[in-house]
């Protein structure tokens, strides 16, 4: 597996969508619960935009032509945390090139990205233990720790 790493562009957003859909499916099948809903069609519109406006930042993985993961990441804000930080709301490798390396040289991409917009920190929320351990302990190989409780929603 030759794997290249590259920023995602506005054009890239129906690659992006795709893959999108196929975590939210991963994790919905593994938790047996319906806790997503995802429309193709609005995502695409909604990465290209953020892509175009620099709201968002995806890197893209690739095996040849092949996309195989990406990591979203973007801006947040806390008093807690001292200021701004990154959040990586999506990460996703495909399964079957999971365990090749690509996961941690898109680590590596956000993280430069990171230091680069001058942050001091990245946070990201992993799917549910136990479904998800791997996905955690990836997070934790790359140096992620606990950092407080569950993520919660409230649709409005």
């Amino acid at each position: 597996m030759r794997i290249q790493i590259r920023a995602a562009q506005p054009a890239d957003a129906e690659v992006i969508s795709g893959m999108v859909g196929e975590l939210l499916q991963e994790i919905m099948a593994a938790i047996g619960s319906q806790v997503f809903s995802f429309n193709r069609d609005a995502t695409v519109v909604r990465a290209r935009a953020w892509l175009a406006d620099g709201s968002y930042q995806i890197v893209l993985a690739f095996d040849g032509t092949a996309a195989v993961g990406f990591a979203a990441l973007y801006e947040s804000r806390a008093l807690y945390a001292e200021g701004t930080f990154g959040t990586i709301p999506e990460f996703y490798v495909k399964p079957a090139a999971r365990s090749k390396g690509v996961g941690a040289r898109l680590m590596t991409e956000v993280k430069q990205l990171a230091k680069a917009k001058g942050w001091k920190r990245l946070e990201v929320t992993t799917p549910p233990v136990p479904q998800f351990e791997r996905t955690k302990d990836f997070y934790e190989r790359q140096g992620f720790g606990v950092s407080g409780g569950r993520k919660m929603k409230v649709d409005l």
